[in-house]
């Protein structure tokens, strides 16, 4: 065996463990008893430890020191092997292996208090697990900080690399100045676009109405399933197990069904990753920004037009009879493209949506400088809803409670659904000028034709390119453009 393949078998252990780390994640967000909250945070700091010493260990070093990637062609698998591996071994070795069991101790336990926390509708039953997460971020933060960078620049880095709260500012700052004015003309404009009030969507028939879309638009669920959870999300164990999962809303007759459709984008991404990556650092996506263009494409670009609702009314119907007696589909259809700011980010319309990613930004990157006083966040949060949104929590729960990402410890994660809809924009420009007859497909349930674009373009590569190269390689531009998905705004809700 040559030093390529013992690196390789040693990655593919590791990629082995991630796996099923991910595993007991899934269960303690889908299936895990409330009892075991304390036990399950052991393991997972036993596993994190131990999948830090393997990533970390000297022979992963020693092999990279041999192994010349001038030896492997420019664009090889080989070679973009080597530089994730390399990057991640030289990233993680900075990483005292306290530090990394201690974020995922804390984060098992910060899960279990957000849960309970959700439900008394009381941020200050989060608040010390939230303060212990940030102390442990910014402890892991200085170890890669640039001189005169932020402490945030780091965090952002995990999901997004090569990016840096500077060109985030940048790359925001057309969405600062027009998203407001773009959003309270279309809510005018769509301020009658509603359905009859007291209308009850069967749960079951949820959960099956969105397994049957999903599976039509080509989720494989020989390689996943879905399951329901509080919050919504992915999660891959390998390319052979990539699981989704949905929440229901009685009230809501799209809510499940489009959360299902967002989850099943990035489940085709990485069921549609070469095969040959597996278990490797290759199997994942270019980006997060890269893997929520997936999911915010089909549900936005796909989930939210016309063609999709026209394929599916029929459909729609005869699973809730009950429900939709008497109604047609022109006030059905609008009711999707109504826009009115709303407390919950997952539940917010396509136009108000990044106004709530701009809140969590500028929340994250002062709460992690230090300019925040936790004890005050709900009330700093409320406060930016009504700046940004003109909305005003009820509670804590819908208000900074809302979101699981700062309960994983997740910060810097936020700011990649704001480029996921731009970067979707900038694909879904590009599939229309290629497929001409894509709304005619769409409209007769034929998905076939956008998913083969997506494989072609973004699905196969997984995290073999860096993200600023794949979009090049797409468009002609590695650039990220808020004015391609502005101007789709202004079309689809001014025109």
């Amino acid at each position: 065996m040559n030093d390529f393949d013992k690196l390789r078998k040693l990655t593919g252990e590791t990629a082995d463990l991630a796996a099923a780390f991910a595993v007991l994640e899934w269960d303690q967000q889908v299936y895990m008893p409330p009892g075991a909250a304390v036990k399950r945070a052991c393991q997972m700091e036993t596993l994190a430890g131990e999948l830090h010493r393997r990533i970390t260990a000297p022979a992963i070093g020693r092999l990279l020191d041999r192994i010349d990637p001038a030896t492997y062609p420019e664009d090889s698998f080989e070679r973009a092997f080597l530089r994730k591996v390399r990057r991640r071994f030289e990233r993680e070795r900075k990483v005292p292996a306290r530090l990394a069991s201690a974020q995922a101790r804390a984060a098992a336990r910060a899960h279990t208090a957000w849960l309970a926390a959700r439900e008394k509708a009381d941020y200050r039953l989060f608040a010390p697990h939230l303060a212990e997460l940030l102390d442990l971020a910014r402890e892991y933060a200085a170890l890669f900080a640039a001189p005169g960078g932020t402490l945030y620049d780091p965090l952002l880095d995990l999901y997004e690399p090569g990016m840096n709260s500077a060109a985030l500012d940048e790359i925001f700052a057309p969405l600062r100045r027009e998203l407001a004015g773009i959003a309270r003309k279309a809510a005018e404009r769509t301020a009658s676009w509603t359905l009859p009030e007291g209308r009850k969507f069967n749960a079951a028939g949820q959960v099956a109405f969105a397994r049957d879309v999903v599976r039509r638009i080509g989720y494989d669920f020989r390689r996943g399933r879905l399951d329901l959870t509080v919050h919504p999300f992915t999660t891959s164990f390998g390319l052979a197990d990539v699981r989704i999962t949905t929440a229901v809303r009685a009230d809501s007759p799209v809510s499940c069904l489009l959360s299902a459709v967002h989850e099943c984008g990035h489940a085709l991404y990485e069921q549609g990753i070469d095969p040959a990556f597996d278990r490797t650092p290759l199997a994942d996506g270019a980006s997060l920004g890269f893997h929520e263009s997936q999911s915010r494409l089909w549900e936005n670009q796909v989930g939210r037009s016309r063609e999709f609702w026209e394929f599916l009314w029929p459909k729609f119907r005869r699973r809730f009879a009950a429900a939709t007696a008497g109604m047609e589909f022109e006030s059905f259809f609008r009711s999707i493209l109504r826009v009115i700011p709303s407390e919950i980010r997952t539940e917010a319309d396509e136009v108000t949506y990044n106004l709530h990613i701009l809140l969590r930004y500028e929340l994250e990157k002062e709460m992690i400088s230090g300019r925040v006083n936790l004890s005050d966040l709900s009330e700093i949060w409320n406060a930016k809803m009504r700046e940004y949104l003109g909305v005003t929590p009820r509670n804590d729960t819908v208000g900074v409670l809302q979101d699981i990402h700062w309960a994983g410890g997740s910060f810097g994660y936020f700011p990649t659904y704001a480029l996921g809809n731009l970067i979707a924009a900038q694909l879904w420009s590009i599939a229309r000028r290629r497929l001409p007859e894509l709304p005619d497909e769409i409209r007769c349930g034929n998905f076939r034709p956008l998913l083969d674009f997506l494989r072609e373009t973004v699905h196969r590569y997984g995290a073999k390119y860096e993200p600023a190269e794949l979009l090049l390689r797409i468009t002609g531009s590695s650039e990220v453009d808020p004015e391609c998905f502005l101007a789709g705004l202004r079309e689809k809700y001014l025109a």
